[in-house]
């Protein structure tokens, strides 16, 4: 099995370990239970000199304090105003931990929990699966939903991210990865020559606290226009 799995750590208790995924290229993918962590992922560049560009942390303590490197978010990603939703009629309010907002799943979502881990190799390369059952109720959200993520590092150069969720009763759900990228490497300086080209035309509107208005604008023109390199 391509898979190596280490303790990293113990927190609140509970052992916290690495699982190393490597393909045949020589990529690798360091990947904790806690938090579904993406702690690295060393890959080469055009002249074959590999590096680790994404940002992680030595601990699982320092990753309590840290901006959500690496890790597997949720229930919610992204801001929820005033930590308030109605479903079904039903009026929820979750927690203010971005000032008068929901972010991310509230005080301790997903990226601080530990998930039940379980690696092997597939014809499509070697897989760490990750799976969590946040209870009816978890940071007032309502369902019990149960979620499993698969991490797939294949002999294309490629890691994927599978995500399923299903629950018991109706909830709201947006799970996503919170990695942080320099593609120079880690350890090298900033990004700032790094060249970007995303091909959309528009972004959703915001208001000054970064939640969503539910506007669909066009960035054609302006400073968020990547539809060239940039």
């Amino acid at each position: 099995m391509a898979i190596e799995k280490k303790k990293f750590g113990n927190i609140d208790g509970k052992d916290v370990f690495v699982y190393t995924l490597k393909s045949s290229s020589g990529m690798m993918a360091e990947i904790l239970n806690f938090g579904g962590i993406v702690r690295s992922l060393i890959v080469p560049d055009k002249m074959g000199k590999f590096a680790d560009v994404v940002l992680g942390c030595d601990s699982p303590q320092d990753y309590k304090k840290s901006p959500y490197f690496g890790s597997l978010v949720g229930r919610f990603a992204n801001r929820i105003a005033l930590g308030e939703f109605t479903l079904d009629g039903v009026d929820y309010q979750l927690a203010a931990n971005n000032g008068k907002n929901h972010l991310h799943g509230g005080l301790k979502g997903f990226d601080k929990k530990i998930w039940n881990a379980e690696a092997a190799d597939t014809p499509d390369g070697s897989t760490l699966k990750l799976a969590y059952t946040s209870s009816d109720g978890e940071e007032n959200y309502p369902g019990t939903l149960a979620c499993t993520v698969i991490y797939t590092l294949t002999d294309n150069m490629e890691l994927k991210i599978e995500y399923k969720a299903t629950t018991n009763k109706p909830t709201i759900v947006n799970l996503t990865n919170h990695s942080y990228f320099n593609l120079a490497g880690h350890n090298t300086d900033n990004i700032l020559d790094h060249e970007i080209q995303i091909n959309s035309n528009n972004v959703t509107g915001i208001n000054e606290n970064l939640i969503p208005t539910g506007s669909i604008e066009s960035i054609l023109g302006t400073s968020l226009d990547l539809t060239e390199p940039a």
